[in-house]
């Protein structure tokens, strides 16, 4: 089952995104820094009480007149209801009750989603009974907090976990490869399923964010089974112009939690956005098999014998922690190389779920330090026991030595480019996991 998505709303100046940040700094949650990886995060993998999710900071609902009270705040509040399994509603205290509130809590009322409402900025008991005006809202008990202070934040990540929905077991099949497809809006992602799977079966537009709804569309190539993940369905038109970019991230969480192979779709002509580094960062960190995929490359200008290779090293320097990932220039409006795509998956599915055998990784690992000795610390050596593979989709391996504080990343690297070197892993994060001999 895909980890369960928590939605941050709240208008701009509640202290939502200190809230945010506060839970990841202060390492409730689990954030795994990659290099090159984009600081600028609107997500992060969280846990509490064992129980790993997904939260969002879905950015400030901003109402910039009355007249567009009702259009601005559905428009960016249904975004996050959508695909939000717990919706946190965060509210200033010191401002009181605002009619902005009032409105975005009628939406959240009518999702019937569970929501939870964090009072915020109740930093002294003397605002505690400030608190009560809240309660006019209809969302159940306020939960008083102070993300500046962080008061009261376990509280409420305990409602948090209370209200995520049960494990109902729906996850894709064992012997089926499932592909997410992500990326941009507008980047041609649409198009290419339809591509991919020979027919009209995903509504095309010109529209940036017209995709909005998880569709899983099975097929079989080559006695191979696929599960295509695509985030599909049209949107009613509206006259709202709204900064969907931050929500494509949003949207983009619960295909790669289910697939073993992300496709990264880039457009060609536009090149590497901030927006293209979140977005890859998210299926990096989800461990999932990833593929490059440039799109719209017929249309690619001042194109010469040499245009693929300085893209490719373009996004290898804009996106340096994918420097693993095969990269594919395809075009969904001609289908060029589009039918290699599948192939390509297939290939790296399996380096996905590669494992070695100990005995193999342990020869490897004696060349290893035979060719480069681990360095010395304060003059305290340190000794590389052995190490075995813990895990599959993506590899994971457990290196055992005498005292893990002595491990230099720079030598992790090492080890993770050797294995690279001889087993190839293409396409698949590597995680390795240093553990000291007496640890479990």
């Amino acid at each position: 089952m895909a980890k369960p998505i928590v939605a941050v709303v709240g208008r701009p100046n509640v202290g939502k995104s200190t809230l945010f940040n506060q839970i990841g700094n202060r390492r409730v949650s689990i954030v795994d820094d990659f290099p090159g990886v984009t600081r600028d995060r609107i997500y992060m993998n969280a846990e509490w009480l064992n129980r790993e999710f997904t939260m969002i900071d879905t950015g400030g609902i901003e109402l910039e007149t009355s007249d567009q009270l009702l259009t601005a705040t559905r428009a960016q509040a249904h975004l996050a209801m959508e695909e939000a399994d717990v919706i946190l509603f965060v509210v200033d205290v010191r401002a009181g009750l605002t009619r902005d509130d009032e409105e975005v809590a009628k939406l959240l009322r009518a999702t019937k989603k569970p929501v939870l409402l964090a009072v915020n900025k109740v930093d002294s008991p003397n605002q505690e009974l400030d608190v009560y005006e809240f309660y006019s809202l209809g969302l159940g008990d306020p939960i008083p907090i102070s993300a500046t202070n962080m008061l009261n934040i376990g509280d409420l990540l305990d409602a948090v976990v209370a209200a995520f929905p049960e494990d109902t077991g729906e996850d894709i099949e064992e012997d089926v490869i499932s592909i997410a497809v992500i990326g941009r809006p507008n980047v041609g992602k649409s198009s290419l399923v339809n591509q991919l799977l020979g027919e009209e079966r995903v509504i095309v537009s010109d529209v940036a964010g017209t995709t909005r709804d998880a569709i899983d569309t099975h097929f079989v190539k080559d006695d191979i089974k696929y599960t295509l993940i695509d985030t599909a369905g049209m949107r009613r038109k509206s006259k709202i112009d709204i900064p969907v970019e931050r929500y494509s991230v949003m949207r983009a969480l619960r295909a790669v939690e289910r697939a073993d192979v992300v496709l990264m779709v880039i457009d060609a002509v536009e090149g590497v956005t901030e927006q293209d580094k979140k977005i890859a960062g998210y299926a990096h960190e989800s461990g999932r098999g990833v593929i490059l995929v440039v799109n719209k490359w017929d249309i690619y200008p001042d194109k010469d014998d040499k245009s693929t290779l300085r893209f490719t090293e373009t996004l290898r320097s804009e996106i340096g922690f994918l420097q693993f990932a095969p990269v594919l220039y395809a075009s969904a409006l001609t289908g060029q190389r589009v039918q290699r795509i599948t192939e390509l998956v297939k290939y790296v599915a399996d380096q996905h779920a590669m494992r070695i055998q100990t005995s193999v990784l342990n020869e490897l690992l004696r060349d290893m330090i035979s060719i480069n000795p681990p360095p010395a610390h304060k003059g305290k050596k340190l000794k590389i026991y052995f190490m075995t593979q813990a895990d599959i989709k993506p590899p994971k391996f457990i290196l055992f030595v005498n005292d893990p504080e002595l491990v230099h990343f720079s030598y992790v690297r090492y080890i993770e480019n050797t294995l690279r070197e001889n087993f190839g892993f293409e396409g698949t994060p590597l995680k390795i996991i240093v553990r000291g001999k007496e640890e479990d």
